[in-house]
């Protein structure tokens, strides 16, 4: 089993920046990739972003390339999502995800974290 645990989200206005983390424990060697979804209200959970260790290739959802970005630190088995220009739309809640192979898709995501709030007004 893997577990995350995430953290970093908050109240922010818009325009201002935030950076998630997803720190990772247990079987961590079962997987090659780590991403985070988020769900607004109302919605459907979306992928934002992705990381494949292997290849070090990484693939954002359209409306935040440009605005976040993923990284990893390996030592601390953490991921980060630096989120700037946040924008009202960019509200809900976000998931770390970790799979052997991490998709667009919910259905490959193998393990999740609990999820953390992020709300930025207008």
């Amino acid at each position: 089993q893997v577990q995350l645990v995430e953290s970093g989200g908050g109240l922010v206005q818009a325009g201002d920046s935030l950076r998630l983390s997803c720190a990772a424990s247990g079987r961590t060697f079962r997987t090659d990739s780590m991403g985070w979804f988020r769900q607004a209200p109302g919605k459907e959970r979306e992928f934002v972003a992705a990381m494949w260790w292997s290849s070090g290739s990484t693939r954002y959802e359209d409306s935040v390339k440009g605005r976040f970005t993923i990284s990893r630190d390996n030592a601390k088995n953490t991921v980060y999502l630096q989120m700037n220009s946040l924008k009202p739309e960019d509200t809900a809640v976000y998931y770390c995800a970790a799979a052997r192979y991490i998709t667009q898709f919910q259905s490959s995501v193998e393990y999740w974290g609990q999820g953390t709030q992020v709300t930025v007004s207008s």
